[in-house]
């Protein structure tokens, strides 16, 4: 396990998909509290929920871990770590990793990860995480999103489109991925230092994020590098409707992952 890290959860009562989310029960306990508890398990010396509501607040508090009010008008969870951040005082190189609300069957390893990388190079600013694809359908699936990292483990970019691109390969056929070819899906947990919350927030979006879609993208067209782990397999999914609560209800009913 990784020490010396923090872990902020955003969380926002309201959701488009599924109506006050971060509240749903699972096992008996705020699905937000659920993804704290795996969270307090990855070895973070500090877990915070960053809300905008007082009925998660008062969920988050009662379970008996912390939690901060921010603003209603963040346009990311990005930005309101940033404000938590600076709310709870955290140093410029504090390693702050950002577990989504809606992710409570989070590996606990994973989040630990993350935050290693950014503890084992001061090089970097971010970090986040990836698994190797094995079937050319998610290659060439514009919802997966794809890494590629250069020789240090670092993103080079992140795309929709199927990359690397097996020119030769894929002219032949695209229905089998070529062997030993470095296709990887980009997982949504992100690491960062402290002090670059606070720059990410003045920094301008670019055109590449706009037209792909992939807030990220911003970071490296401004220069900085992002570390990246490589799960041995893919997360579990996380919750954005009523079908993948349930889903996760069942799971927990059966094997109680906590």
């Amino acid at each position: 396990m990784s020490a010396g890290f923090c872990v902020l959860i955003p969380a926002r009562l309201k959701s488009t998909r599924l109506a006050d989310k971060a509240l749903a029960d699972i096992g008996g306990k705020p699905m937000v509290v659920r993804v704290a508890e795996r969270a307090a398990r990855a070895g973070a010396e500090r877990v915070c929920v960053a809300t905008d509501h007082p009925s998660i607040l008062q969920a988050v508090q009662i379970a008996g871990f912390d939690a901060v009010m921010t603003s209603e008008h963040h346009s990311s969870g990005t930005e309101r770590l940033a404000e938590a951040a600076d709310q709870l005082g955290l140093g410029d190189d504090a390693v702050v990793v950002n577990v989504q609300g809606d992710e409570p069957l989070i590996e606990p390893a994973l989040i630990s990860q993350v935050a290693t990388l950014l503890q084992q190079d001061n090089n970097l600013q971010m970090a986040t995480a990836c698994h190797a694809l094995s079937t050319a359908a998610e290659m060439f699936n514009p919802n997966v999103v794809k890494v590629v990292l250069d020789h240090a483990g670092r993103a080079l970019y992140f795309s929709r489109a199927p990359i690397p691109y097996a020119r030769d390969a894929f002219a032949q056929t695209r229905e089998v991925l070529p062997d030993k070819l470095p296709v990887y899906r980009h997982i949504g947990l992100y690491g960062y230092r402290a002090g670059f919350l606070r720059i990410y927030r003045d920094l301008s979006p670019c055109a590449l994020e706009n037209y792909e879609a992939l807030e990220q993208l911003r970071v490296l067209w401004h220069g900085y590098q992002i570390g990246v782990a490589i799960a041995p397999q893919a997360p579990a999914a996380g919750v954005d409707t009523a079908e993948d609560l349930e889903r996760v209800r069942q799971l927990w009913a059966q094997t109680d992952p906590q």
